[in-house]
């Protein structure tokens, strides 16, 4: 049976059912198990750092390498969902995500650390369409789709606040343990999974096939992307190397554009991009998590390197951010039902560059109440705002046949973004020679460059919300209607009027 039909509904309201409830716990559980990966990786860097005696380019590896395997394959992932089925793909993945989490926990060698978390992040890239698609299929756009959202974003942010404070409390005893109980809990969840969400969905490939070359392509270039970038500083900017890897990811980009246009069955139909909300989500997307895992990387290098703190103490340090996600991800279908998702993410990037212009003004000794509380609670608002109003904007109106797709692209920006915006980072702070210093004050100063450069990101970021904003005083129909709460005809006419101002734009 269609998932759909587990709701009972009359013009005036939806009910939901104990079942939608269990279906809405299992995929949150999909989205809390990766926060909880994210967050207890972060943590434990140092450790992991000290135990394989890793540089700092390496070190990021340990995060580019799952964010890259996550977000090169999440258009595939979708495209998988949509034509094998979302229940089917999110089973196997999550399957394969906890056989690899124990193998990475278990790995003696950087190189095969590396492999597993590249492995694991491939697993993520089919979970996560597959979830959020599944969220969006089984929940009607409007008042219900964003109150799932809402219940969608705390799993996520309860995810991240206990990965810290686990992570804090593991790295004490090992690093290893960091890695090894992402494990169990995703076989929680796929046990879950199999007894909660309803086997037989309807899908129909209708003679669609998967676009293998496009996804080997789209992969390899942002792969060549990330490595040219984190190798550059020590090869040279004008190196010969650095500037046949940048145009080897050009070709690489242009060989995916040339497959996509010629393909009868592309992995990225370019005309889905005529949706300005789209195109805007996703460039948030981008300068979100990009600034954000960036800012723990460099933070957490701060603060256990340079300042000695411990596992623990750095985990509680950033433990507010999850916190106030958390509560606030409570009140984001209410909120996004009265301002709607424009609005909101205009606020969540005010509050992300607020943030990060505070931290520069940190200094060798941590100043924790006046310069890192601040700037953790207001990186917890962007979040707690940006992630919810994000995830509607991207998928609103996009026809059920192609919410993998959305969802996938949305994901791709990313995971894409975080691990893209980390090597230009760290390629910053390898400039600024922060591995090689002595003093802690120039420690700090080539530190400080890496923070201008995640703040100027988050302006970008800023910059497009706001153009929104414009766009939606000027009566940009598909924000005009996401700003009102819609009545049920209201959700069902939607898709027809996003799709005619797409055409319009």
């Amino acid at each position: 049976m269609h998932i759909v039909w587990l709701m009972t509904s009359t013009r005036e309201t939806t009910k939901w059912t104990p079942q939608l409830w269990g279906i809405l716990l299992v995929l949150g559980g999909a989205l809390f198990l990766d926060a909880l990966d994210v967050s207890m990786v972060g943590i434990a860097l140092p450790s992991i750092r000290s135990a394989l005696n890793l540089s700092t380019a390496s070190l990021q590896w340990i995060v580019s390498g799952y964010v890259l395997g996550y977000g090169g394959l999440l258009l595939l992932g979708g495209r998988a969902a949509d034509l094998l089925g979302r229940r089917r793909m999110f089973l196997v993945a999550l399957g394969v995500f906890a056989v690899v989490s124990l193998a990475g926990g278990l790995v003696s060698s950087a190189g095969l650390l590396i492999g597993a978390r590249f492995i694991k992040g491939i697993a993520a890239a089919f979970i996560a369409p597959a979830s959020m698609s599944l969220v969006t299929t089984t929940f009607p756009e409007g008042p219900m789709r964003n109150r799932a959202f809402s219940v969608y974003s705390v799993f996520g942010a309860s995810g991240f606040s206990l990965g810290l404070v686990l992570s804090g409390l593991l790295t004490e005893v090992g690093w290893r343990w960091t890695l090894l109980v992402p494990a169990p809990a995703a076989a929680l969840i796929l046990v879950g999974a199999v007894l909660l969400i309803p086997k037989g969905e309807q899908v129909s490939r209708a003679g669609r096939k998967f676009d293998l070359p496009g996804a080997a392509a789209v992969t390899a270039a942002m792969l060549l992307l990330v490595y040219t970038v984190v190798e550059a500083q020590s090869a040279g900017w004008a190196s010969a190397q650095t500037i046949g890897s940048f145009a080897g990811v050009a070709v690489l980009f242009a060989v995916f554009a040339l497959i996509e246009t010629r393909s009868k069955d592309p992995l990225v139909p370019f005309a889905i991009f005529r949706s300005g909300a789209l195109r805007r989500a996703n460039v948030g997307a981008v300068a979100l998590f990009g600034t954000y895992v960036s800012f723990q990387f460099l933070i957490t290098q701060y603060l256990q390197t340079l300042a000695h703190w411990s596992a623990i103490s750095t985990a509680l340090a950033f433990l507010p951010a999850g916190i106030v996600v958390a509560v606030l991800s409570l009140r984001m279908g209410g909120l996004i039902g009265r301002f709607g998702p424009t609005r909101l993410v205009a606020v969540a990037f005010t509050c992300l560059v607020v943030a990060y212009l505070v931290f520069l003004r940190v200094g060798v000794r941590p100043d924790y109440p006046s310069v890192m509380l601040p700037a953790v609670i207001l990186i917890g608002l962007a979040f707690g705002l940006g992630f919810s109003a994000l995830s509607i904007a991207a998928t609103a109106g996009v026809p059920n046949h192609e919410q993998g797709l959305a969802a996938s692209l949305f994901q791709t920006s990313f995971q894409v973004g975080g691990a893209v915006v980390l090597a230009v980072v760290t390629a910053v702070v390898d400039a600024g020679g922060a591995s090689k210093v002595i003093s802690p004050a120039a420690t700090v100063s080539a530190y400080r460059p890496a923070l201008i450069v995640i703040t100027a990101i988050a302006g970008i970021g800023m910059l497009v919300a706001l153009s929104g904003l414009r766009r939606k005083a000027a009566g940009s129909v598909p924000d005009a209607v996401l700003d009102v709460e819609p009545d049920q005809d209201q959700v069902r006419a939607l898709p027809a009027l996003q799709e005619e101002q797409a055409q319009i734009s």
